[in-house]
């Protein structure tokens, strides 16, 4: 099971570097970030698939989700420079509750 951990965190890691160089793409114009966001969607898609043969997809699915959301938010406060208003911060504090509480409590996820 610690595995299938390991390989979602790769694949958290992939998707949000992706995220993060799609934003300097400029329309897919710029040849450096555009390499680099479709090689980080395909690992990022390929480290998902593997925890996704023992663990159900919608467990899965709601933590890379969530990790992702709160990784991209807080690289585009510091990075981007991106502002972020309280009913944001609320939010970001209800969807990091919702991946503790998958994870401590749900009977899904097998620990």
């Amino acid at each position: 099971m610690a595995w299938n951990y390991l390989y979602l965190l790769v694949a958290i890691f992939f998707e949000v570097l992706a995220t993060t160089a799609l934003k300097e793409t400029q329309g897919f114009t710029r040849l450096a970030p555009s390499l680099v966001t479709v090689a980080g969607y395909g690992l990022a898609f390929y480290f998902l698939s593997l925890p996704l043969r023992t663990m159900p997809v919608g467990i899965v699915y709601a933590l890379w989700c969530g990790a992702g959301i709160i990784m991209i938010t807080a690289i585009g406060w510091v990075w981007f420079r991106q502002q972020l208003d309280l009913p944001a911060l609320v939010g970001m504090g209800l969807i990091m509750a919702g991946v503790v509480v998958i994870n401590l409590f749900s009977k899904t996820v097998v620990h």
